[in-house]
């Protein structure tokens, strides 16, 4: 009887010296050009944890190439992004959440367009692992951020078999392609965190994917009242979210981090997460006028109801407020960042388990 622990990679013997090991990882074309941790049988053990029992169980077949995506293959990649064995779960919900057919793994990450995964962590978890969702989240400085998301994009190269220049086709692609990963702020939100919004109950842990085209900061250090705040976010996204007119028709959305100080002012406004989307929704907006015969105008996929014969008419950068993704995340200072969507995609989630 064949035995279900034993893990089915092939073994590799390399000599035990860095430099030798890390050239060869290289050479294979394993690595997104950083150094790796060498994936021995040892440490892979270790990262399956409580998902050891079978490796190679499979969370299904990733795209483009059609591999079998196995905890042993996850794992082997944790491993080389240098994850703790406690961050295992969390990328296994990545994988499995990048998986769903909404997402479009194939698309947004095959594009020339050069989109990003980005992973947004809710839940205890959250502190628990130490993913840093306060001041520089979206920088250097905390490990579980730093490793959970270059896992997540290790997996992509090496399992999915996105490898730039080959299947991968990014004209300039975007540095969040090595990590990109935080946790919302929960302790500093005055809203419900976005697996409460979802049904989960509070203990309940859960990723947020959204494969961007950039990050687009938005700086409010002047007015304080909440909807002065909103009204300066809005007329920041309008130019910065060109692209998105173009491509409501195919389900595009945003993805909208609110600094603390920001939501803080909004709430005490009596706005609402919804009341944020709704009035991002109605007023980020431009005119046919304006985008006709540039950019995407060519491919454009938009619904019915937009009137193309009225040049007046004016078109939202989503097809609902429901397509607008609210979090708080960011330490003291006003600055919120738009996160620009890839838009043949949509945003997924997937609730953090010890178990498939």
């Amino acid at each position: 009887m064949a035995n279900r622990n034993a893990l089915g990679s092939r073994k590799i013997e390399i000599p035990d010296q860095f430099t030798a090991i890390q050239d060869y990882y290289e050479e294979q074309g394993w690595t997104d050009g950083l150094p790796v941790v060498p994936a021995t049988e040892d440490s892979v053990r270790e990262m399956l944890g409580p998902f050891g029992e079978d490796p190679s169980l499979s969370l299904g077949i990733i795209q483009p190439r059609n591999a079998n995506a196995t905890l042993e293959k996850i794992a082997i990649n944790a491993v080389m992004a240098g994850c703790r064995p406690e961050h295992f779960p969390v990328l296994v919900a990545a994988v499995k959440a990048i998986m769903q057919p909404d997402f479009n793994l194939a698309g947004c990450q095959a594009t020339t367009g050069g989109a990003a995964p980005v992973v947004i962590v809710n839940g205890p978890i959250a502190d628990q692992l130490g993913i840093n969702g306060d001041a520089g989240c979206f920088g250097p400085g905390h490990r579980a951020n730093a490793t959970i998301g270059r896992a997540l994009r290790l997996v992509i190269r090496n399992v999915a078999g996105l490898v730039p220049g080959e299947m991968d086709k990014a004209t300039l692609a975007l540095p969040g392609r090595y990590s990109f990963c935080f946790s919302e702020n929960e302790a500093r939100s005055p809203w419900e965190p976005r697996h409460v919004e979802m049904g989960l109950p509070e203990t309940a842990n859960m990723v947020t994917i959204t494969a961007i085209r950039a990050v687009y900061p938005i700086m409010e250090t002047t007015v304080s009242k909440g909807k002065s705040v909103l009204n300066t976010l809005v007329e920041a996204t309008k130019g910065a979210g060109f692209a998105n007119y173009y491509q409501i028709g195919t389900g595009a959305q945003m993805t909208l981090i609110v600094c603390p100080e920001h939501a803080e002012e909004m709430h005490a406004d009596g706005l609402s997460k919804n009341d944020v989307r709704q009035f991002i929704f109605q007023n980020a907006r431009m005119s046919i006028r304006d985008l006709t015969g540039m950019a995407h105008y060519g491919n454009r996929n938009w619904p019915s109801w937009i009137n193309e014969d009225n040049p007046d008419t004016l078109v939202p950068m989503t097809l609902s407020p429901e397509d607008v993704e609210v979090f708080v995340a960011g330490g003291d200072g006003r600055h919120s960042a738009w996160l620009a969507g890839w838009g043949v995609t949509r945003v997924v989630t997937e609730e953090i388990t010890n178990h498939l």
